[in-house]
């Protein structure tokens, strides 16, 4: 099936006469251009066409996406165009076209969620979207026949649907700013009033689209985590205190674990992808083993099997409570058990037993040693 869809999005390049680098970046609809259709499904399961916005005398499409910060900072400004308009018959849709497979661990450093479908419902649910969100990530016919540059990028067709405006919705890319330059809205403003739109075409900020040609860069990502160096570094009481101090400037995750433990063993691999995530922002991972110091080796190797190349380490005693005292005086010594700190030792989580991923994710984009945005 892999196969075949790559065979597929091939001619749908040729097809649309973009040469050799098209998957790259295809040409961008031309001012004037007829929308192409599409047939999407939506987060609320329901398929989409430019029929369903037939009544709409203005339609604006925003090729956007989950992971992209930029894309997120602008999502509140997409919900208030709605707002804005929907009383003028305009209709506002946003459309995911990002391969999944094609984005790299390191490219989610500022959010909690990739670009699946199942996790554009996530994304719509928890910002209250009031707007239909598409997928369009498995052969990206869409994007491939409207030429988004970077998310968000949007595209305003007027009654005949022909395409009025493209680019940026505004000037300023986080959400705190003030924008000097509302470009969308100018030109729905414009379209309204039957004027010409003031400024067609504009460049668009933001993340890359991540087409399906970008999927050899995911795999090389992960071939590399196999050549990282992986240690076990042996700690005692004063050392464990003193990690969870925190004298750094990261927020640190610290989960304590064992090689005989299993729910341990089962969601370590989720803590490495945390790792691969955000270990390029003002984040780190460290494991501390709980095996008795003659596993050294067994641990090591585990370790070096799940290519968890961070801060890992070993408690030199096999008095366990000596552990449990020193990492928080708070944990009953349950495994495995893990605690988020704040640079200055804050723990702003403390939990024994397995972590729900996605809420920890949340929880350290959202901290503010980290951020969502740039």
């Amino acid at each position: 099936m892999h196969l075949i869809r790559k065979i597929c999005l091939a001619l749908i390049i040729i097809l649309h006469g973009y040469g050799s680098q098209a998957a790259d970046q295809p040409e961008t609809l031309k001012i004037g251009a007829a929308a192409p259709d599409f047939n999407l499904q939506g987060v609320d399961g329901k398929r989409y066409s430019l029929k369903t916005f037939a009544a709409a005398d203005i339609l604006a499409i925003v090729f956007t996406c989950n992971h992209c910060p930029t894309a997120q900072a602008y999502e509140n400004r997409i919900k208030g165009l709605v707002n804005d308009y929907k009383a003028k018959k305009v209709a506002v849709v946003a459309i995911s076209s990002n391969d999944p497979k094609a984005i790299r661990l390191d490219e989610l450093g500022y959010t909690d969620l990739s670009d699946t479908y199942e996790e554009m419902k996530i994304r719509a649910r928890d910002m209250a979207y009031n707007f239909p969100y598409l997928y369009d990530g498995d052969d990206q016919k869409t994007a491939l026949a409207y030429g988004p540059v970077a998310t968000p990028h949007i595209f305003i067709f007027d009654k005949n649907r022909k395409l009025q405006y493209t680019g940026r919705i505004d000037d300023v890319e986080k959400p705190s700013g003030t924008p000097k330059n509302l470009d969308a809205k100018n030109a729905i403003d414009a379209l309204l009033a039957g004027q010409p739109v003031p400024a067609p075409a504009t460049k668009t900020f933001g993340c890359s689209m991540k087409w399906a040609s970008k999927e050899q860069g995911a795999q090389k990502e992960q071939a590399g985590w196999a050549k990282e160096v992986v240690t076990l570094e042996k700690i005692n009481e004063e050392g464990l205190k003193e990690l969870i101090q925190n004298k750094s400037d990261k927020l640190r995750l610290i989960n304590v674990w064992a090689t005989w433990c299993g729910p341990c063993v089962t969601e370590f691999p989720d803590f490495m992808e945390m790792q691969h995530m955000y270990r390029g922002r003002d984040f780190e991972f460290v494991s501390i083993s709980a095996d008795n110091p003659d596993k050294e080796a067994k641990a090591l190797k585990f370790l070096q099997s799940k290519f968890a190349s961070g801060k890992n380490y070993i408690f030199t005693s096999e008095d366990k409570y000596k552990l449990i005292e020193a990492v928080d005086p708070k944990w009953q010594g349950a495994l495995p058990y893990t605690i988020l700190v704040e640079p200055g030792g804050k723990i702003v989580y403390a939990k024994q037993g397995p972590i729900d991923p996605a809420g920890m994710k949340k929880m350290i984009v959202e901290n503010k040693f980290v951020g969502r945005y740039y």
